[in-house]
Protein backbone atom coordinates (compact mmCIF):
# COMPACT_ATOMS: atom_id res chain seq x y z
CA UNK A 1 0.00 0.00 0.00
CA UNK A 2 1.37 3.41 -0.96
CA UNK A 3 2.18 5.87 1.82
CA UNK A 4 0.81 8.45 1.47
CA UNK A 5 -2.20 6.84 -0.18
CA UNK A 6 -4.04 8.94 -2.80
CA UNK A 7 -7.84 8.95 -2.63
CA UNK A 8 -9.53 9.56 -5.95
CA UNK A 9 -12.89 11.38 -6.19
CA UNK A 10 -16.00 9.25 -6.52
CA UNK A 11 -16.91 8.39 -10.10
CA UNK A 12 -20.59 8.99 -9.29
CA UNK A 13 -22.75 9.51 -6.20
CA UNK A 14 -22.41 6.56 -3.82
CA UNK A 15 -25.24 4.04 -4.18
CA UNK A 16 -24.47 1.01 -2.05
CA UNK A 17 -25.64 -1.58 0.42
CA UNK A 18 -22.67 -2.19 2.71
CA UNK A 19 -22.24 -5.19 4.96
CA UNK A 20 -19.87 -4.11 7.70
CA UNK A 21 -17.66 -6.18 10.02
CA UNK A 22 -18.66 -6.69 13.64
CA UNK A 23 -18.47 -4.04 16.30
CA UNK A 24 -15.07 -3.67 17.95
CA UNK A 25 -16.71 -2.37 21.11
CA UNK A 26 -19.12 -5.28 21.42
CA UNK A 27 -16.57 -7.91 20.36
CA UNK A 28 -14.14 -6.96 23.13
CA UNK A 29 -16.89 -6.78 25.74
CA UNK A 30 -18.24 -10.18 24.71
CA UNK A 31 -14.76 -11.71 24.80
CA UNK A 32 -14.35 -10.70 28.45
CA UNK A 33 -17.78 -12.04 29.43
CA UNK A 34 -17.20 -15.29 27.55
CA UNK A 35 -13.79 -15.73 29.18
CA UNK A 36 -15.38 -15.46 32.64
CA UNK A 37 -18.37 -17.72 31.85
CA UNK A 38 -19.03 -21.19 33.24
CA UNK A 39 -18.38 -23.05 29.97
CA UNK A 40 -17.58 -22.58 26.27
CA UNK A 41 -19.35 -19.69 24.52
CA UNK A 42 -19.70 -19.11 20.80
CA UNK A 43 -19.30 -15.55 19.52
CA UNK A 44 -20.67 -14.90 16.04
CA UNK A 45 -19.96 -11.94 13.78
CA UNK A 46 -16.82 -10.95 15.68
CA UNK A 47 -14.49 -8.30 14.31
CA UNK A 48 -11.05 -9.45 13.20
CA UNK A 49 -8.81 -6.41 13.63
CA UNK A 50 -5.81 -5.36 15.68
CA UNK A 51 -7.85 -4.26 18.71
CA UNK A 52 -9.79 -7.50 18.94
CA UNK A 53 -6.73 -9.64 18.22
CA UNK A 54 -5.04 -7.84 21.11
CA UNK A 55 -7.87 -8.95 23.40
CA UNK A 56 -7.82 -12.52 22.08
CA UNK A 57 -4.06 -12.88 22.59
CA UNK A 58 -4.26 -11.31 26.05
CA UNK A 59 -6.93 -13.78 27.13
CA UNK A 60 -4.90 -16.68 25.72
CA UNK A 61 -1.90 -15.50 27.76
CA UNK A 62 -4.12 -15.72 30.84
CA UNK A 63 -5.09 -19.32 30.09
CA UNK A 64 -8.37 -18.82 28.21
CA UNK A 65 -8.94 -21.08 25.21
CA UNK A 66 -9.99 -19.03 22.18
CA UNK A 67 -10.57 -21.03 18.99
CA UNK A 68 -11.54 -19.66 15.58
CA UNK A 69 -14.41 -21.83 14.37
CA UNK A 70 -15.43 -19.73 11.37
CA UNK A 71 -14.50 -16.63 9.41
CA UNK A 72 -16.20 -14.40 12.00
CA UNK A 73 -16.83 -16.94 14.77
CA UNK A 74 -14.90 -17.74 17.94
CA UNK A 75 -15.39 -20.33 20.67
CA UNK A 76 -14.17 -19.05 24.04
CA UNK A 77 -13.63 -21.27 27.08
CA UNK A 78 -12.32 -19.87 30.35
CA UNK A 79 -11.89 -18.99 33.02
CA UNK A 80 -8.57 -17.13 33.13
CA UNK A 81 -6.31 -19.32 35.26
CA UNK A 82 -3.05 -17.47 35.81
CA UNK A 83 -1.28 -14.18 35.96
CA UNK A 84 0.79 -13.36 32.89
CA UNK A 85 2.57 -10.66 30.93
CA UNK A 86 -0.16 -9.12 28.77
CA UNK A 87 0.37 -6.88 25.73
CA UNK A 88 -2.65 -4.71 24.92
CA UNK A 89 -0.92 -3.31 21.80
CA UNK A 90 -2.77 -0.06 20.90
CA UNK A 91 -6.11 -1.20 22.29
CA UNK A 92 -7.57 1.01 24.99
CA UNK A 93 -10.55 -1.30 25.47
CA UNK A 94 -8.25 -4.28 25.97
CA UNK A 95 -6.18 -2.48 28.61
CA UNK A 96 -9.07 -0.89 30.47
CA UNK A 97 -11.33 -3.94 30.36
CA UNK A 98 -8.63 -6.34 31.51
CA UNK A 99 -7.24 -4.33 34.43
CA UNK A 100 -10.05 -5.34 36.83
CA UNK A 101 -9.93 -8.92 35.55
CA UNK A 102 -6.21 -9.15 36.36
CA UNK A 103 -7.01 -8.27 39.97
CA UNK A 104 -9.12 -11.46 40.20
CA UNK A 105 -6.29 -13.86 39.32
CA UNK A 106 -3.80 -15.81 41.37
CA UNK A 107 -0.42 -14.17 41.13
CA UNK A 108 0.64 -10.85 39.62
CA UNK A 109 0.17 -9.85 36.00
CA UNK A 110 1.99 -7.20 34.00
CA UNK A 111 0.01 -5.15 31.50
CA UNK A 112 1.78 -3.11 28.83
CA UNK A 113 1.09 -1.81 25.36
CA UNK A 114 2.27 0.20 22.38
CA UNK A 115 3.92 3.58 23.14
CA UNK A 116 0.71 5.28 21.95
CA UNK A 117 -1.29 3.33 24.55
CA UNK A 118 1.29 4.13 27.23
CA UNK A 119 0.42 7.79 26.72
CA UNK A 120 -3.27 7.23 27.46
CA UNK A 121 -4.51 7.71 31.03
CA UNK A 122 -5.23 4.63 33.16
CA UNK A 123 -5.14 6.27 36.60
CA UNK A 124 -8.88 6.10 37.45
CA UNK A 125 -8.91 2.30 37.24
CA UNK A 126 -5.60 2.05 39.13
CA UNK A 127 -7.05 4.16 41.95
CA UNK A 128 -10.31 2.21 42.07
CA UNK A 129 -8.51 -1.14 42.24
CA UNK A 130 -6.15 0.10 44.95
CA UNK A 131 -9.11 1.29 47.01
CA UNK A 132 -10.54 -2.24 46.75
CA UNK A 133 -7.32 -3.79 48.07
CA UNK A 134 -5.51 -4.77 44.88
CA UNK A 135 -1.80 -4.14 44.48
CA UNK A 136 -1.15 -1.86 41.53
CA UNK A 137 2.41 -0.81 40.75
CA UNK A 138 3.18 1.57 37.90
CA UNK A 139 6.50 0.70 36.30
CA UNK A 140 7.15 3.82 34.21
CA UNK A 141 5.02 6.84 35.08
CA UNK A 142 2.07 7.59 37.34
CA UNK A 143 -1.31 6.65 35.93
CA UNK A 144 0.20 5.04 32.82
CA UNK A 145 1.21 1.63 31.51
CA UNK A 146 3.16 -0.56 32.05
CA UNK A 147 1.74 -1.74 35.36
CA UNK A 148 1.79 -4.81 37.59
CA UNK A 149 -1.56 -5.85 39.10
CA UNK A 150 -2.28 -8.46 41.77
CA UNK A 151 -5.38 -9.22 43.83
CA UNK A 152 -7.30 -10.07 45.80
CA UNK A 153 -10.03 -7.44 45.92
CA UNK A 154 -11.09 -6.96 49.55
CA UNK A 155 -14.05 -4.62 49.18
CA UNK A 156 -16.97 -4.39 46.79
CA UNK A 157 -17.52 -0.61 47.10
CA UNK A 158 -15.52 1.56 44.70
CA UNK A 159 -15.53 5.17 43.52
CA UNK A 160 -14.61 6.33 40.04
CA UNK A 161 -14.70 9.59 38.07
CA UNK A 162 -17.14 9.46 35.19
CA UNK A 163 -15.83 12.32 33.07
CA UNK A 164 -12.52 10.87 31.81
CA UNK A 165 -13.63 7.81 29.82
CA UNK A 166 -16.58 5.47 30.08
CA UNK A 167 -14.15 2.58 29.48
CA UNK A 168 -13.00 2.76 33.12
CA UNK A 169 -16.55 2.08 34.36
CA UNK A 170 -17.20 -0.53 31.67
CA UNK A 171 -14.09 -2.48 32.68
CA UNK A 172 -15.28 -2.72 36.29
CA UNK A 173 -18.82 -3.69 35.27
CA UNK A 174 -17.51 -6.47 33.00
CA UNK A 175 -15.52 -8.16 35.78
CA UNK A 176 -18.06 -7.41 38.50
CA UNK A 177 -20.10 -10.64 38.21
CA UNK A 178 -16.91 -12.69 38.74
CA UNK A 179 -16.02 -10.99 42.03
CA UNK A 180 -16.96 -12.77 45.28
CA UNK A 181 -19.34 -10.04 46.46
CA UNK A 182 -20.13 -8.24 43.21
CA UNK A 183 -19.23 -4.57 42.83
CA UNK A 184 -20.77 -1.25 43.75
CA UNK A 185 -19.29 1.56 41.67
CA UNK A 186 -20.21 5.15 42.55
CA UNK A 187 -19.30 7.94 40.12
CA UNK A 188 -17.76 11.06 41.61
CA UNK A 189 -18.29 13.17 38.45
CA UNK A 190 -20.88 13.12 35.62
CA UNK A 191 -20.63 10.23 33.18
CA UNK A 192 -19.46 10.79 29.59
CA UNK A 193 -20.32 8.52 26.66
CA UNK A 194 -23.27 6.92 28.48
CA UNK A 195 -24.34 4.83 25.46
CA UNK A 196 -21.11 2.83 25.77
CA UNK A 197 -21.93 1.95 29.38
CA UNK A 198 -25.45 0.98 28.37
CA UNK A 199 -23.88 -1.26 25.73
CA UNK A 200 -21.69 -2.84 28.42
CA UNK A 201 -24.70 -3.55 30.62
CA UNK A 202 -26.55 -5.14 27.69
CA UNK A 203 -23.63 -7.49 26.97
CA UNK A 204 -23.20 -8.36 30.66
CA UNK A 205 -26.89 -9.23 30.89
CA UNK A 206 -26.76 -11.30 27.69
CA UNK A 207 -24.29 -13.56 29.50
CA UNK A 208 -26.49 -13.82 32.60
CA UNK A 209 -25.03 -11.02 34.71
CA UNK A 210 -27.15 -8.44 36.49
CA UNK A 211 -26.45 -4.72 36.79
CA UNK A 212 -28.69 -2.24 38.64
CA UNK A 213 -28.35 1.52 38.60
CA UNK A 214 -29.55 4.28 40.91
CA UNK A 215 -28.97 7.97 41.56
CA UNK A 216 -28.85 9.29 45.13
CA UNK A 217 -28.01 12.89 45.92
CA UNK A 218 -26.95 13.45 42.33
CA UNK A 219 -24.36 10.63 42.42
CA UNK A 220 -24.81 7.61 40.19
CA UNK A 221 -24.11 4.13 41.53
CA UNK A 222 -23.89 0.92 39.52
CA UNK A 223 -24.56 -2.32 41.41
CA UNK A 224 -23.18 -5.53 39.86
CA UNK A 225 -24.50 -8.76 41.38
CA UNK A 226 -22.09 -11.65 42.03
CA UNK A 227 -22.72 -15.10 40.57
CA UNK A 228 -20.63 -15.15 37.42
CA UNK A 229 -21.62 -15.58 33.80
CA UNK A 230 -23.26 -18.45 31.95
CA UNK A 231 -21.96 -19.73 28.64
CA UNK A 232 -24.04 -18.71 25.64
CA UNK A 233 -24.06 -18.12 21.89
CA UNK A 234 -23.82 -14.41 21.21
CA UNK A 235 -24.15 -12.51 17.91
CA UNK A 236 -22.15 -9.29 17.53
CA UNK A 237 -23.75 -6.37 15.69
CA UNK A 238 -22.03 -4.65 12.76
CA UNK A 239 -19.81 -1.76 13.82
CA UNK A 240 -21.83 1.46 14.12
CA UNK A 241 -18.72 3.65 14.34
CA UNK A 242 -17.58 2.20 11.01
CA UNK A 243 -21.06 2.81 9.63
CA UNK A 244 -20.56 6.55 10.18
CA UNK A 245 -17.95 6.65 7.39
CA UNK A 246 -20.22 4.84 4.94
CA UNK A 247 -23.23 7.04 5.69
CA UNK A 248 -21.08 10.16 5.48
CA UNK A 249 -19.69 9.04 2.12
CA UNK A 250 -23.22 8.80 0.76
CA UNK A 251 -24.19 12.25 1.97
CA UNK A 252 -20.96 13.93 0.80
CA UNK A 253 -21.26 12.54 -2.74
CA UNK A 254 -24.98 13.25 -3.07
CA UNK A 255 -25.81 9.55 -2.96
CA UNK A 256 -27.37 6.88 -0.77
CA UNK A 257 -26.14 4.01 1.43
CA UNK A 258 -27.81 1.20 3.38
CA UNK A 259 -26.15 -0.60 6.27
CA UNK A 260 -27.87 -3.91 7.18
CA UNK A 261 -27.85 -5.14 10.76
CA UNK A 262 -28.10 -1.71 12.38
CA UNK A 263 -31.49 -0.34 13.31
CA UNK A 264 -33.08 1.76 16.04
CA UNK A 265 -32.71 -1.30 18.30
CA UNK A 266 -28.92 -1.39 17.98
CA UNK A 267 -26.89 -1.57 21.19
CA UNK A 268 -24.35 0.92 19.89
CA UNK A 269 -25.06 4.56 20.53
CA UNK A 270 -23.02 5.60 17.48
CA UNK A 271 -25.93 4.63 15.25
CA UNK A 272 -27.31 8.03 16.31
CA UNK A 273 -24.82 9.55 13.86
CA UNK A 274 -27.58 9.00 11.29
CA UNK A 275 -29.75 11.41 13.28
CA UNK A 276 -26.95 13.99 13.20
CA UNK A 277 -26.86 13.68 9.41
CA UNK A 278 -30.63 14.10 9.36
CA UNK A 279 -30.27 17.39 11.22
CA UNK A 280 -27.82 18.47 8.51
CA UNK A 281 -30.39 17.76 5.79
CA UNK A 282 -29.95 14.08 4.94
CA UNK A 283 -32.92 11.76 4.42
CA UNK A 284 -32.82 8.88 6.91
CA UNK A 285 -34.96 5.74 6.62
CA UNK A 286 -35.01 3.25 9.50
CA UNK A 287 -35.86 -0.30 8.48
CA UNK A 288 -36.53 -3.21 10.82
CA UNK A 289 -33.06 -4.57 10.12
CA UNK A 290 -31.10 -1.69 8.55
CA UNK A 291 -30.67 2.05 8.12
CA UNK A 292 -30.55 3.96 4.84
CA UNK A 293 -29.16 7.49 4.57
CA UNK A 294 -29.50 9.56 1.41
CA UNK A 295 -28.39 13.08 0.57
CA UNK A 296 -31.16 15.64 0.81
CA UNK A 297 -31.51 18.91 -0.99
CA UNK A 298 -28.88 20.78 1.04
CA UNK A 299 -26.20 19.88 3.59
CA UNK A 300 -26.24 22.51 6.33
CA UNK A 301 -24.06 23.19 9.33
CA UNK A 302 -25.43 22.59 12.83
CA UNK A 303 -24.66 23.17 16.49
CA UNK A 304 -24.46 19.74 18.15
CA UNK A 305 -23.42 18.13 21.43
CA UNK A 306 -21.49 15.02 20.38
CA UNK A 307 -20.65 13.77 23.89
CA UNK A 308 -22.82 10.62 23.64
CA UNK A 309 -21.28 9.57 20.29
CA UNK A 310 -17.80 11.05 20.55
CA UNK A 311 -16.07 8.43 18.35
CA UNK A 312 -17.87 9.91 15.35
CA UNK A 313 -16.54 13.45 15.86
CA UNK A 314 -13.80 13.08 13.19
CA UNK A 315 -16.43 11.85 10.73
CA UNK A 316 -18.66 14.82 11.44
CA UNK A 317 -15.71 17.17 11.06
CA UNK A 318 -15.21 15.97 7.49
CA UNK A 319 -18.91 16.27 6.69
CA UNK A 320 -19.05 19.75 8.23
CA UNK A 321 -16.20 20.90 5.97
CA UNK A 322 -18.53 20.42 2.99
CA UNK A 323 -21.74 21.86 4.46
CA UNK A 324 -23.39 25.23 3.98
CA UNK A 325 -22.69 27.34 7.05
CA UNK A 326 -20.64 26.68 10.19
CA UNK A 327 -20.86 23.62 12.43
CA UNK A 328 -20.16 23.81 16.15
CA UNK A 329 -19.26 20.55 17.92
CA UNK A 330 -19.62 20.65 21.70
CA UNK A 331 -19.31 18.44 24.78
CA UNK A 332 -16.25 16.41 23.79
CA UNK A 333 -13.28 17.89 25.64
CA UNK A 334 -12.39 14.41 26.88
CA UNK A 335 -11.54 13.17 23.36
CA UNK A 336 -8.21 14.96 23.58
CA UNK A 337 -6.98 11.78 25.34
CA UNK A 338 -8.02 9.29 22.65
CA UNK A 339 -5.56 7.65 20.22
CA UNK A 340 -4.80 11.22 19.15
CA UNK A 341 -6.02 14.60 20.32
CA UNK A 342 -9.28 14.35 18.39
CA UNK A 343 -9.97 18.07 18.80
CA UNK A 344 -6.59 19.43 17.72
CA UNK A 345 -6.02 16.82 15.01
CA UNK A 346 -9.18 17.40 12.91
CA UNK A 347 -8.77 21.17 13.24
CA UNK A 348 -5.14 20.98 12.06
CA UNK A 349 -5.93 18.72 9.10
CA UNK A 350 -8.99 20.67 7.96
CA UNK A 351 -6.88 23.81 7.96
CA UNK A 352 -4.36 21.93 5.84
CA UNK A 353 -6.95 21.59 3.07
CA UNK A 354 -8.17 25.19 3.31
CA UNK A 355 -11.02 24.96 5.81
CA UNK A 356 -11.41 27.56 8.57
CA UNK A 357 -11.48 25.37 11.69
CA UNK A 358 -11.01 26.40 15.31
CA UNK A 359 -10.56 24.37 18.48
CA UNK A 360 -12.61 25.27 21.56
CA UNK A 361 -12.40 24.06 25.15
CA UNK A 362 -14.89 21.26 24.53
CA UNK A 363 -14.97 20.83 20.77
CA UNK A 364 -14.47 22.78 17.57
CA UNK A 365 -16.05 25.20 15.11
CA UNK A 366 -15.81 24.40 11.40
CA UNK A 367 -16.57 27.05 8.77
CA UNK A 368 -16.71 25.37 5.35
CA UNK A 369 -15.13 26.63 2.18
CA UNK A 370 -13.44 25.39 -0.99
CA UNK A 371 -11.23 22.34 -0.45
CA UNK A 372 -7.66 22.50 -1.70
CA UNK A 373 -5.38 19.49 -2.32
CA UNK A 374 -3.70 18.17 0.81
CA UNK A 375 -1.81 15.22 2.20
CA UNK A 376 -3.27 14.49 5.62
CA UNK A 377 -1.42 13.39 8.72
CA UNK A 378 -3.33 10.74 10.65
CA UNK A 379 -1.48 10.68 14.01
CA UNK A 380 -1.51 6.84 14.00
CA UNK A 381 -5.25 7.21 14.62
CA UNK A 382 -7.54 4.92 12.65
CA UNK A 383 -10.53 7.22 12.98
CA UNK A 384 -8.62 10.22 11.68
CA UNK A 385 -7.47 8.24 8.63
CA UNK A 386 -10.96 7.00 7.73
CA UNK A 387 -12.67 10.34 8.36
CA UNK A 388 -10.17 12.39 6.36
CA UNK A 389 -10.23 9.93 3.47
CA UNK A 390 -13.86 10.90 2.87
CA UNK A 391 -12.76 14.32 1.65
CA UNK A 392 -10.91 12.61 -1.19
CA UNK A 393 -14.25 11.41 -2.56
CA UNK A 394 -15.36 14.99 -3.24
CA UNK A 395 -12.15 16.89 -4.03
CA UNK A 396 -9.10 16.00 -6.13
CA UNK A 397 -5.56 15.91 -4.83
CA UNK A 398 -6.19 14.32 -1.44
CA UNK A 399 -3.91 11.70 0.12
CA UNK A 400 -3.63 10.04 3.54
CA UNK A 401 -0.38 9.27 5.36
CA UNK A 402 0.05 6.02 7.33
CA UNK A 403 -2.99 4.35 5.76
CA UNK A 404 -2.18 1.08 7.54
CA UNK A 405 -3.32 2.52 10.87
CA UNK A 406 -6.92 1.60 9.98
CA UNK A 407 -6.05 -2.04 10.75
CA UNK A 408 -6.72 -1.20 14.39
CA UNK A 409 -10.48 -1.52 13.81
CA UNK A 410 -11.21 -1.78 10.07
CA UNK A 411 -8.51 -3.56 8.02
CA UNK A 412 -10.71 -3.62 4.93
CA UNK A 413 -11.48 0.10 4.87
CA UNK A 414 -9.44 1.02 1.79
CA UNK A 415 -10.95 -1.77 -0.28
CA UNK A 416 -14.42 -0.69 0.82
CA UNK A 417 -13.70 2.96 0.06
CA UNK A 418 -12.65 2.01 -3.46
CA UNK A 419 -15.83 -0.01 -3.89
CA UNK A 420 -17.90 2.97 -2.75
CA UNK A 421 -15.95 5.24 -5.08
CA UNK A 422 -16.36 3.04 -8.15
CA UNK A 423 -19.92 1.81 -7.62
CA UNK A 424 -18.93 -1.83 -7.19
CA UNK A 425 -21.49 -2.69 -4.46
CA UNK A 426 -25.18 -3.63 -4.65
CA UNK A 427 -27.43 -0.55 -4.69
CA UNK A 428 -28.94 0.91 -1.54
CA UNK A 429 -32.51 0.21 -0.54
CA UNK A 430 -35.16 2.64 -1.68
CA UNK A 431 -37.91 3.67 0.74
CA UNK A 432 -41.26 1.94 0.15
CA UNK A 433 -43.87 3.85 -1.88
CA UNK A 434 -45.50 6.54 0.22
CA UNK A 435 -42.77 6.57 2.86
CA UNK A 436 -41.91 9.96 4.34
Amino acid sequence: MRDPLPVEPAAAPVDATVTLPGSKSITNRALVCAALADGPSVLQGVLRAEDTLAMVEALRALGVEVTRTGLAELTVAGPPRRGAAVDARQSGTTARFLLPLLALLDGPSTLDGDPQLRDRPMGPTFAALRSAGARVEELDGEGRLPVTVAGPLRTAALELPGDASSQFLSGLLLSGPATPEGLQVTLTTPLVSRPYVEMTVAVVEAFGGRVDHDVVGGRETWHVAPGGYRATTYAVEPDASAASYVLAAAVLTGGRATVPGLSRRALQGDIAFADVLARMGADVTWHDDAVTVAAGGRLVGIDVDMEPISDTVPTLASVAACAEGPTTIRGVGFIRAKESDRIAAPVTELRRCGIDAEATDDGMVIRPGPLRPATFDTYRDHRMAMALSLLGLVAPGMAVRDPGCVAKTFPGWWDLLDQLRTGALPPARRPPPGAG
